[in-house]
């Protein structure tokens, strides 16, 4: 398969800069309009991608709506993050195609993506396949995909995963500890998975603050998705603050690393 265009710039970005901070937006959890105001600060505050998804909700108009918003009002790459197969849409730059590894429910390890093959291909939105691994606590995400959750002091079995996953295809790697998680995986778990893979490593879910940022990055992870603390922000103000903050410790992250 073809390597397009956004991924194709992310690993461009990640030679450059060996850390990058995306920021996600569910659409159910604002509005269109206030999806396009923080994509714009994101942008302005240095994050790389913006993407869009998570929940049930993320389908339909609003789905629409949200991405058009954003694309209004920013230039970043917008990547689908499907919470079901409903979470499709033309609108979209590209989308992370997942594949549950450690889901007890083949459905979400290949039935969803038979599923929605096609209309993917219809809609003409890039494809990164992707191998996502959830880790305790889990939370929504492990719940909904019946996932044999990874516990957090077994850091070999994050990384054995991630393995296969690369062996089978996929491009990314993402270590999701679920929305609103009090943590992200652990530094330990990190390091090791990704001194296993030679494709780019995600954490995803508890990176709350810039000391999470900066630990995971440091520790070896390529990216960090940023979600829950931007959405609990009060105001736009706030949102910019935590954002730079997160980003500022993503870079020294990244520094840290050489």
């Amino acid at each position: 398969m073809e390597q397009g265009k956004v991924y194709s710039k992310l690993l461009s970005q990640l030679k450059e800069e060996a850390g990058q901070l995306f920021l996600i937006i569910d659409p159910p959890n604002q509005s269109p309009k206030e999806a396009g105001k923080i994509a714009k600060i994101a942008e302005n505050v240095g994050a790389s991608a913006i993407g869009v998804g998570g929940s049930l909700g993320a389908q339909g108009k609003l789905l629409d709506d949200t991405l058009i918003e954003i694309k209004d009002n920013s230039k970043l790459p917008t990547i689908l993050f499907p919470g079901n197969i409903a979470t499709l849409s033309k609108e979209a730059d590209a989308i992370y195609f997942m594949s549950m590894l450690n889901s007890n429910d083949p459905y979400y390890i290949s039935g969803a993506q038979v599923a929605s093959a096609f209309p993917i291909k219809k809609m003409g939105i890039e494809v990164i396949p992707t191998s996502y691994l959830i880790v305790e606590p889990g939370r929504a995400v492990g719940f909904m995909g019946r996932a044999q959750l990874i516990p957090r002091n077994i850091p070999y079995l994050a990384a054995a995963n991630a393995l296969a996953g690369e062996f089978l295809g996929s491009k990314i790697v993402i270590l999701e500890s679920g929305g609103g998680a009090d943590a992200p995986a652990t530094k330990e778990m990190i390091s090791v998975t990704k001194k296993s893979i030679s494709i780019p490593l995600v954490v995803a879910g508890g990176v709350r603050t810039p000391e999470y940022a900066f630990d995971c990055i440091s520790s070896g992870a390529d990216i960090v998705h940023v979600g829950s603390a931007i959405e609990k922000a009060g105001s736009e103000k706030e949102a910019q603050n935590r954002l730079k903050k997160l980003v500022d410790a993503v870079r020294k992250g990244a520094k840290a690393k050489k």
